[in-house]
């Protein structure tokens, strides 16, 4: 029975165990515990894995970044290493010694061809995962950065006024320095400044001495173009635009002749020729004398004496041709004069006496004889009426200018204009300077009116609409006027005299169209070939880099976008060394300004504040209309004679945060070193 009793136990214990639900699941969670511990281990390690390598990969990319912004467009090695340390800093800074449990770190970095590259890796050991023999996990990063320019259009605005010959330091008035270039020439600094600004964006090696070179290899391939507007008084831009946007017809303060109908004689109707005078000369010496004849029985030398023939003149040559003809008027008559020559000889006697043999020879000698005749002839007048010149009217005058047009964009470089001597067709030449187009009087800008042509960045030019074409700048064909007693007038001036020029021109160095510049001689030659001349008006420079520079204007064809329609970043770089400076006798681009007068008072002249105070308002308002186009706006003053007015307009000028003032070369040259590299882009690339 018992063990009847212990089998059944057996048996029932086990049923018995299946059935009992609280005994399971305690086998089973015990069963469990193992893997539960690992997959939480697990995740716990994994955690702490991510955690560091994420921090690592930051820290790298940070010293990265950190390293190519330190070396910006210089050299890795430059100044000590400093962009290899900037990066170790900054990698310690975001990843301390053993964070996070690690340990046994390192990392590094290098450069090549302007791309920082860094790697780091630690150590960590598992903290949970080790019961299951995972011990120690290696961690390794790797981090890229380089410095990348996107697709950019860059517009320089440079101010060439005189002032820029003046030395880069100091304050004290210089004016023009006499138009010559001082050893420390402002120009000479913003010559340097754009060079190196050139070589830091487009990564290639200009002719100045930049303090590094861009690093190997760099070259950018991306869309990079840079173009130049510099000004002073004018813009030389004219030449750059295609024929249909030069007007045909402009008016110049210029002069006319005019003439009076008059008998003018034509012609004359020979008179009758006649001697008017002969004069005889010798021709060689004499001969030697000879006796031609004795006589005998004289008694004495009077008597032989009376014996002796006459002398006298043969001139039974034959007369010459006709030599030394000249003619002069006498009152309307011609009196025509010539000579001739008509060769003869001179016979010469003498006597001989002898009065031991009462003898008397005849002795005779000859020499040549030329009679020179003098002819005169009086001609009759033959006349007919023509007219002739009478004076100058100096006044507005408009000419046709079309014969400069030479097809398409290109252009002649004089024509021919009725403003010579008594109105005799005379060359004028054109360098490429321009007169304004329609613009309007006033002082309000906000916003600018619609009928200111002038300040319309993207109007174009039509045939159909001359308000909307420029005129060229002609200088030679532009007088002062003033009347009897010295002084200037708007009204017309009559008179045969040429007047004399008082007023001023300066035409700007050539303006150049955005293009690549692949060849860093060909940018160092074109900026080497900038003059410093001329006064100070920002409006006209600023407004032509504009246009140059537009998207949407009258180059839109070949600024709109890449060749392959990719967006393009557009940055205008404005740099003046002064105030605005002005004269109501310059030619300008708005006309002689003392005479026409397009955006002034009418009714009198402009006074230099007058003027100084439109190129101030029109230049703040070009400002606005370019950073309203998305353009972001550079504006860098130089030197230290600049107002505390103009420095504020400068600032107002400019994108926010994009103004520099420089007050020396060195300072310039900074200044445009990190306007480059802000234009770059940096950027990690792994």
């Amino acid at each position: 029975m018992l063990g009847r009793i212990k089998g059944k136990s057996a048996k029932s214990f086990l049923q018995d165990l299946r059935a009992n639900t609280a005994g399971n699941t305690l086998a089973m969670a015990g069963m469990a515990l193992v893997p539960l511990s690992a997959m939480i281990g697990g995740g716990v390690d994994v955690s702490r894995i991510y955690l560091v390598q994420t921090r690592l990969q930051q820290a790298c990319d940070a010293g990265a970044l950190a390293g190519r912004r330190q070396m910006a467009s210089g050299s890795w090695t430059a100044n000590s290493n400093a962009a290899n340390t900037a990066a170790n800093n900054m990698f310690r800074a975001n990843f301390d010694t053993d964070a996070y449990g690690s340990y046994n770190g390192s990392h590094a970095f290098s450069e090549n061809a302007g791309t920082v590259s860094g790697t780091a890796t630690v150590k960590l050991d598992m903290a949970v995962m080790q019961m299951f023999g995972f011990g120690t996990k290696s961690i390794s990063v790797e981090c890229d950065a380089s410095m990348s320019i996107p697709n950019t259009d860059v517009m320089f605005v440079l101010d060439t006024t005189g002032s820029m010959n003046c030395p880069d330091t100091g304050s004290s008035y210089c004016g023009n320095n006499g138009n010559v270039e001082a050893s420390n020439a402002r120009i000479k600094g913003l010559r340097s400044a754009v060079k190196c600004f050139y070589e830091t964006l487009a990564k290639r090696n200009s002719g100045e001495d930049c303090g590094s070179t861009p690093a190997a290899g760099s070259a950018n391939t991306a869309h990079l173009r840079f173009g130049f507007v510099p000004y002073s008084t004018n813009v030389n831009v004219g030449k750059l635009l295609p024929n249909d946007f030069i007007a045909d017809n402009w008016t110049y303060q210029s002069r006319e002749a005019v003439t009076r109908l008059e008998n003018v004689v034509v012609d004359y109707t020979p008179g009758t020729p006649y001697v008017y005078a002969t004069t005889y000369y010798y021709d060689g010496s004499w001969s030697g004398t000879s006796t031609v004849d004795t006589h005998y029985n004289v008694r004495n030398s009077t008597d032989c004496n009376n014996l002796q023939p006459d002398d006298y003149d043969d001139m039974s040559g034959s007369e010459g041709s006709r030599y030394g003809e000249t003619s002069w008027n006498s009152g309307d008559y011609q009196i025509t004069r010539w000579y001739t020559n008509v060769d003869g000889t001179r016979y010469d006697y003498s006597t001989d006496y002898s009065s031991w043999q009462d003898r008397c020879r005849i002795r005779l000698r000859t020499r040549g004889l030329t009679e020179r005749r003098e002819y005169r002839q009086v001609n009759s007048p033959v006349y007919e009426q023509q007219q002739v010149f009478s004076h100058y009217d100096y006044k507005p005058i408009t000419f046709d200018v079309s014969s400069l047009k030479a097809g398409g964009s290109n252009w002649n470089n004089s024509i021919d204009l009725p403003i010579g001597n008594q109105g005799l067709d005379t060359g004028v030449p054109w360098d490429g300077c321009i007169e304004e187009r329609q613009t309007v009087r006033t002082n309000n800008f906000s916003p600018i009116p619609a009928a200111a042509y002038d300040l319309d960045i993207d109007r174009l030019a039509t045939s159909a609409d001359p308000a909307t074409q420029w005129g060229p700048l002609l200088n030679e064909a532009v007088w002062d006027r003033y009347n009897s007693s010295g002084n200037r007038t708007t009204a017309t001036v009559s008179t045969a005299s040429n007047l004399t020029k008082y007023f001023s021109y300066f035409c700007a160095s050539e303006a150049r169209k955005l293009q690549r510049w692949d060849t860093p001689s060909e940018f160092d030659s074109y900026l080497d070939g900038l003059d410093a001349i001329g006064s100070t008006y920002h409006d006209i420079g600023l407004i032509w880099g504009a246009r140059l520079l537009s998207p949407t204007g009258i180059f839109a064809s070949e600024n709109a976008a890449t060749d392959n329609g990719g967006a393009i970043d557009r940055h205008l770089i404005f740099m003046t060394d002064g105030d605005t400076v002005t004269d109501n006798l310059q030619y300008t681009s708005y006309g002689v300004e003392w005479y026409d007068r397009r955006r002034t008072s009418s009714s009198s002249a402009p006074s230099d504040s007058d003027l100084s105070s439109q190129v101030n308002s029109r230049f703040l308002a070009m400002c606005s209309a370019i950073k309203n186009q998305n353009i972001t706006l550079w504006v860098v003053s130089f030197g230290n004679g600049v107002s505390s007015s103009a420095i504020t307009n400068l600032q107002n000028c400019a994108t926010s945060g994009k103004f520099y003032n420089a007050s020396n070369s060195a300072q310039l040259l900074e200044n445009f070193r990190t306007i480059a590299n802000d234009i770059s882009q940096l950027r990690l690339t792994n």
